[in-house]
């Protein structure tokens, strides 16, 4: 007698699905790596996202038996977390170095526009009258003899009336026939830095047709504003300009330097 005895095959062995997990890891590490780097906020969101995504996947597969790398897809879960909020972290730090720098440069652009004129303060016989923006505002009046015009950083331009001026022999810009006028102008810093004078210049027009009245230099006047105004002190020059024996008045315009714009005062003469 004879028996035949089948055994139970034994079952075949099931394919571990460990590739998302592998997958995450690999892209939560190089996330995180790129949320320390700054600007890359956004390259270390897409990859947390991702590997968070795909982690969370592997570890439920191993849960359930479909794969044997449970700690790696975790890891790279964890990993997927942190590049997340590094990168969140990183668009907050670069908002804020995009947003200084900017404000930054809108500052230096500030300070580099024309200082205007204004009439923040008396300072005296007419003080800031029609001061407004100088020369570039077309509603703004020129000033007279004796007004005070103040500007953004405090620095102060006082012109004194027009008097009769005898150019000498060798005077420079006079015309025989016309006749000379000689002011003042008095640059007080009422400002916290260093004033420098080298580029004050003085421009005048005489009479109704604004005649260009030359400035004169001999031995008493020309030689300008030199050097620099220390916070609350002053610096005074003469000046002459040479005009028409008709004219009536005097136009004389100062500009502090390149920074500013330039004030007028309309001087009665003749």
């Amino acid at each position: 007698m004879s028996y035949d005895t089948q055994l139970p095959h034994a079952p075949s062995p099931v394919a571990m699905r460990n590739g998302l997990g592998t997958a995450a890891l690999v892209l939560g590490i190089i996330g995180t790596v790129s949320g320390f780097i700054p600007f890359f906020f956004w390259l270390a969101g897409i990859l947390g996202l991702i590997a968070l995504i795909l982690g969370v996947i592997g570890t439920g597969r191993a849960k359930r038996g479909q794969a044997s790398n449970k700690g790696v897809a975790l890891t790279g879960a964890i990993l997927g977390l942190a590049a997340l909020i590094l990168s969140i972290v990183g668009a907050v730090l670069a908002y804020t170095v995009v947003s200084d720098a900017a404000d930054k440069i809108d500052k230096a652009i500030k300070d580099s526009a024309p200082k205007d004129p204004t009439s923040k303060a008396p300072l005296g016989k007419g003080a800031g009258k029609g001061a407004g923006k100088g020369a570039t505002d077309p509603k703004a009046k020129a000033l007279a003899a004796d007004d005070t015009v103040v500007y953004d950083d405090d620095v102060k331009v006082t012109v004194s009336p027009a008097k009769k001026f005898s150019p000498s022999e060798y005077a420079a810009g006079h015309t025989a026939g016309n006749k000379a006028w000689q002011v003042t102008v008095t640059i007080e810093n009422g400002g916290k830095k260093k004033f420098d004078t080298t580029l004050v210049t003085l421009d005048a027009r005489a009479g109704k047709d604004g005649t260009t009245a030359e400035q004169i230099f001999d031995d008493k006047v020309g030689s300008g504003f030199s050097g620099t105004v220390l916070p609350g002190k002053k610096a005074t020059a003469t000046f002459a300009f040479d005009a028409p024996a008709a004219a009536e008045d005097l136009t004389v315009e100062v500009s502090p330097g390149l920074d500013y714009n330039a004030s007028q005062w309309e001087l009665k003469v003749g």
